[in-house]
Parts: structure tokens; sequence; C-alpha cells
């Protein structure tokens, strides 16, 4: 299993590779991978793994590869671009957005699906400089890495304890039920006694 899709492989994957899974993490954090790092914030309500180590690692990998997208972009530019005119319009555009509001996107372009991955490559072929871009994005990856991690561990803790609760719930009832079907069966065997 590579990519794990639902909560409960991922968690299987743990329990298989332990510590391993953080470079797993970090991989699909550089890719912003939001739903791996929901898992894993889920993950780390467990005890399965260390909360701070993955926002570490996730702050790391959101850093690096929107660093290197930002490279890729400032390498290539829009000319790779060129046979591809409809293509190079749209890029052109969104070049023109970055360089007028920069601050705003790269602060929250990790949580629109569909921009994630590309934004990026837009940042760099912005005129906008390395040093500022390098300063907001560790910033803003460090943002995205405790927010994704923090909901997700928030849920597992909220999930265990309703499930807790209903199991509570469940408990009670049952002993009620209990309770009841005791006093009923009691009732019966008296009178049987009685009769006989």
């Amino acid at each position: 299993m590579i990519f794990p899709t639902d909560l409960a492989s991922f968690l299987e994957l743990l329990r298989l590779h332990g510590d391993e899974a953080y470079g797993l993490i970090f991989a699909f954090a550089a890719s912003h991978s939001l739903l791996l790092t929901l898992f894993a914030g889920y993950a780390s309500s467990t005890g399965s793994l260390d909360l701070g180590t993955l926002v570490a690692v996730v702050w790391a990998g959101s850093f690096l590869g929107d660093t290197i997208r930002f490279g890729i972009g400032r390498f290539f530019g829009t000319q790779w671009l060129s046979p591809f005119p409809r293509l190079q319009r749209t890029s052109q555009l969104v070049v023109r957005l970055v360089d007028r509001y920069y601050v705003w996107l790269i602060l929250f372009h990790r949580y629109p699906h569909g921009i994630r991955g590309v934004a990026g490559f837009a940042y760099g072929m912005s005129r906008l400089s390395w040093p500022l871009f390098l300063a907001f994005n560790f910033v803003a990856a460090g943002l995205w890495s405790g927010a994704v991690l923090s909901a997700g561990h928030a849920f597992g803790q909220i999930s265990e304890k309703l499930l807790n609760d209903a199991f509570a719930g469940i408990g009670t009832v049952m002993l009620i039920v209990f309770l009841g079907l005791s006093w009923v069966l009691s009732q019966k065997l008296e009178r049987v006694a009685e009769r006989s």
C-alpha cells in the first residue's frame, strides 16, 4: 500500500512501519497532501505518532516542496509554456495576481484544492524575490502544518470522546435492559414458585 486512502489503512501503515511513516508524511507534505496530513494529526491523538515531530516534518516538507516549485518556476519562467498559448495566458494572469497579492496568496494557497500544487511555480514566474518568498513561505508552511495537524488531532480527540460516551451510553442502556429483564424474570419465577 503506497498511498493510504482511508484512516484505517493509514493506521495500519503506521502499525507496520512505525517511524518510517514520518518519511512518507514528509514526502506528501511537500505535495501538500491535505488528507494524509489530517490522518497524521488523527494518528497523533491515538499516540501512534508524536505531534511535535509531525509539526516539524510537515512544516519542513511543505516549505521544501514550495521552494522547489518556486525554483523551477524561476528557472524556466513562462517560456516553456509557449507551445500552449492558452496555458501561457492563464499563467501570465496568475503571475500578475501574484505580483499584486503575493502576501495573501502565499499565506493561503495551501488550503484550496487545485491551487496547492501549482502556486509555487507561479511565485517563481513572478517578480517576487527569493528572500521575500522564503520568509513568507516559511511562515505559511508553519501555519498550514499547525492548522491541519491540529484539526486532525482535535478530530481524533473528539471522536474518541464521543465513542467513549456512546459506549458508556450503550452500556447504561444495556444495564437498564438487563435489570428490567432480570426483574421481569424474577417476577415470573416468583409466580411459578407460588403456584408450585
